[in-house]
């Protein structure tokens, strides 16, 4: 059985933390990287590394970004900002990573940058974009670490900008340690461990350091405040995945004329842009639920709409999520109140419908004196 540690508090501020956290990456490895992606997180990851490398004298510090095309234009000059510093040396990556098409069951995904679709493009090359990695095969972004880093060059601390409170998976996997539980094995090569300073630190933590430290940032983040998002709902990622796409039409509304380019870039773009936010596409609710039918028959229908190999990862997902639940109890899975495992029908249908990629749907749910509910 798994035992999560309890949070215990060190008398210490979480930039003095990052900054030993960092520090000890620096003593761990023999090359220390920062993945980079212009967003508030990473910014503050990349201010702790530059004041360690500093203080090692290990500058200029090494940092890759992988443009993912559909990105907004001050992300661009924020990131051509970053370039241009003598303390940074930059590799900005323009490949056909595969990305998570959520916009569209039939097309799941999608390639950013991919020369057949060079008339699709949201913009033109970046004069700084790298186009070629040796042994690149059209992966996702964290299986290219083995390709950006060979074995040459020893062991290797690639920071990150992953923070406990952007999700439960997040929370778990640092709260099952306590040496070094910032550090984890990147799991496509061995030789790479993925370093997490700011594992512990709050939204609000992440915006007062710039302010305190006269850092600048992503001027992408003034226009989300202007469209009345809070500062929790703000992030800087890809536009089409599962988590941002019910943000999908800020982009009509910020940056029209990418956005133009946008609707044409992948299937499913202006439907999700109207409907992201309903029941369509699992967001808040489910469609054609009703907790009298056949749950198992509702999955199978739902399921039928995904190509075959999507249609076969979702499942394998499911099975697995009720596989867990009976570990844990012989109580038949409930339709839709959660019990001790959180896991319902209304639950598992939620993955058939909207797809879960990257398992970051978890069975979270909360109880007070009157029942318990599932967080969708």
């Amino acid at each position: 059985m798994t035992v999560f540690l309890k949070k215990k508090s060190t008398g210490e501020t979480v930039y003095e933390l990052g900054l030993t956290r960092t520090r000890r990456a620096y003593d761990l490895f023999d090359h220390v990287a920062v993945s980079f992606s212009g967003g508030k997180d990473s910014t503050v990851c990349l201010h702790l590394a530059l004041a360690v490398a500093e203080e090692r004298g290990r500058l200029p510090l090494d940092v890759f970004f992988f443009d993912e095309e559909a990105i907004h234009p001050e992300t661009v000059e924020y990131m051509r900002e970053v370039g241009q510093r003598e303390d940074v040396r930059l590799r900005w990556y323009c490949l056909p990573v595969r990305h998570r098409n959520a916009c569209s069951r039939k097309s799941p995904y999608w390639h950013s940058w991919a020369p057949e679709d060079r008339e699709k493009w949201c913009r033109e090359l970046p004069a700084e974009a790298i186009t070629e990695l040796a042994g690149f095969t059209r992966q996702p972004i964290p299986e290219c670490n083995g390709l950006l880093f060979p074995k040459s060059l020893g062991s290797v601390g690639v920071i990150v900008g992953l923070r406990a409170t952007e999700s439960l998976r997040r929370y778990r996997v640092v709260a099952r340690r306590v040496a070094d539980n910032f550090i984890a094995q990147d799991a496509h090569a061995k030789h790479i461990q993925l370093v997490k300073p700011i594992y512990d630190w709050l939204t609000e933590d992440v915006w007062t350091a710039p302010k305190l430290f006269g850092w600048n940032y992503n001027r992408t983040y003034d226009v989300f405040q202007k469209t009345g998002m809070t500062r929790h709902q703000q992030r800087v990622c890809p536009p089409y995945g599962e988590e941002p796409l019910g943000g999908l039409y800020k982009y009509a509304i910020c940056w029209p004329d990418l956005w133009e380019k946008m609707l044409a870039r992948v299937p499913g773009a202006h439907c999700a842009a109207k409907y992201a936010r309903t029941p369509l596409y699992a967001f808040g609710d489910v469609p054609s639920w009703d907790p009298g039918d056949d749950p198992k028959k509702l999955i199978a229908r739902a399921l039928a709409h995904w190509p075959e190999t999507t249609r076969a990862k979702i499942a394998q997902r499911i099975n697995v999520e009720i596989r867990n639940h009976y570990r844990k109890t012989r109580e038949p899975i409930p339709a839709e109140h959660p019990g001790e495992t959180g896991v319902t029908w209304k639950w598992l249908y939620m993955l058939a419908v909207r797809g879960d990629f990257k398992g970051r749907r978890t069975p979270v749910y909360t109880r007070d004196d009157a029942e318990a509910t599932t967080r969708y």
